[in-house]
């Protein structure tokens, strides 16, 4: 039989906006030629936001103090057990120093980056758990000073459970700023923010853009797209939790994708048959975008082997990928190609989203093929360094000039033949 597709995806338009993308850039050349009052302006005009920009302290420890101890608790441990997380990634950091020939030596470090941009997502859903990832993971890497921000509901403000979460992590600063506008004052170093170095943290199709755009300029942790999940299951598999599974990623928006890809035809067709009933459960947003994306987005797969689920799976190249299958040590050693990897029918994409401990920030659209998530590794260089005794000088000098002149670079060889000269016979 082979790989059989008994739910395929409608295809989507092939055309990328470019109204989108003018627009982003022309809102970011208004910011950084107004500075200031052109973000004001935009506050108003997209989020109805006319107050204060800058989160003041007192406004911070009003805003933490009206957050329900119990949900405080939920939040510390989450952030305990991201920051642990992100300890452990940095202990794999490591500099190092090595002689390459004798009296030549050579080194990395790690360094942190001066100052990020964390954006957090604040539109239909409240992303708590954005600002604990984001947030946290720069401030265990090292970072000198991060600017957060997220948009602000009219007449209120950050919601307190994030601005809680942001102040839990060590935000420097707490910008109310959604949208491109948030984006552009953490990069051009606005109401009094240190200029950002990196710019991290999900966001919609505007976000994302105005990310892509700064680029080079600053530092990004990716090019984001819809988030995605595929789920591998096997005769093992309980078909309602695999339904759920896929639901609860579906509702994240109408151009969020799920794959189910199973070697069970009979799990299969009740899983393609409890999914709707499932979004149907759902408060009336969740389930509008869930129930579209399920009927435009969502795939279902049904393979042979293992070994085809395996290449299936690869060819997706998954953001989040969830195995829930027999055997879970070989399905570890095995697939390569995802961003984060859940393992078992007892964990679920959704403990990663919010408090588990890996970061959820991760690579969407196929990026998996080249790139992992955000990681203190994001917000670190890894620089290196030298230092050539005399002894050491001759050689490499002679097998420079040799190379250079070879390539044309006249001036090169030169640098060299004179250190040549200078130190010959210091060996």
């Amino acid at each position: 039989m082979a790989i059989a597709y008994l739910k395929r995806a409608t295809p989507r338009p092939l055309s990328e906006s470019s109204d989108l993308r003018d627009l982003v850039m022309i809102m970011l050349v208004n910011i950084e030629r107004d500075g200031e009052a052109s973000v004001l302006h935009y506050a108003r005009q997209l989020d109805g936001w006319d107050g204060d920009i800058v989160l003041s302290d007192t406004a911070r420890r009003e805003a933490v103090r009206r957050v329900p101890e119990e949900l405080k608790d939920m939040i510390r441990l989450a952030h305990d057990n991201i920051r642990r997380f992100a300890e452990a990634q940095k202990a794999t950091l490591a500099n190092c120093e090595i002689e390459l020939m004798p009296g030549h030596w050579a080194g990395q470090k790690q360094i942190p980056v001066t100052s990020a941009g964390c954006y957090v997502p604040g539109g239909r859903y409240s992303h708590i758990a954005s600002a604990l990832m984001t947030i946290t993971t720069a401030k265990v890497a090292g970072v000198g000073h991060i600017t957060a921000a997220s948009p602000a509901r009219p007449g209120t403000g950050i919601p307190d459970a994030i601005v809680f979460a942001m102040d839990l992590c060590g935000a420097d600063t707490i910008l109310n700023l959604g949208g491109v506008q948030a984006i552009a004052a953490m990069a051009f170093g606005l109401f009094g923010a240190t200029p950002a170095d990196i710019l991290v943290g999900p966001g919609n199709s505007y976000v994302a853009e105005a990310k892509r755009q700064l680029f080079g300029r600053v530092g990004i942790d990716m090019f984001a797209g819809p988030t995605d999940t595929l789920v591998i299951a096997d005769k093992t598999a309980d078909a309602e939790i695999v339904a759920w599974d896929l639901v609860g990623q579906a509702e994240h928006g109408q151009d969020s994708p799920v794959w189910l890809v199973t070697t069970d035809r009979a799990l299969a067709q009740s899983v393609m048959a409890r999914a709707p009933q499932l979004i149907e459960t759902l408060p009336q947003a969740n389930a509008m975008a869930a129930r579209i994306s399920w009927d435009e987005r969502a795939e279902v797969v049904l393979c042979d082997t293992r070994d085809e689920m395996v290449q299936v799976a690869d060819r997706f190249a998954p953001e989040h990928l969830h195995v829930q299958a027999a055997e879970l040590d070989w399905w570890l050693d095995r697939l390569s190609v995802y961003g984060s990897l859940f393992l078992g029918e007892e964990t679920t994409v959704p403990f990663g989203d919010k408090a588990s401990g890996p970061n959820h920030v991760l690579p969407t659209s196929g990026a998996a093929r080249y790139t992992g998530g955000l990681s203190v590794q994001k917000f670190t260089k890894t620089v290196t360094w030298q230092r050539t005794a005399p002894a050491a000088v001759p050689a490499l000098a002679e097998a420079t000039a040799r190379i250079s002149r070879i390539e044309g670079m006249t001036g090169h060889a030169r640098c060299a033949e004179l250190r040549l000269h200078r130190y010959r016979g210091q060996e």
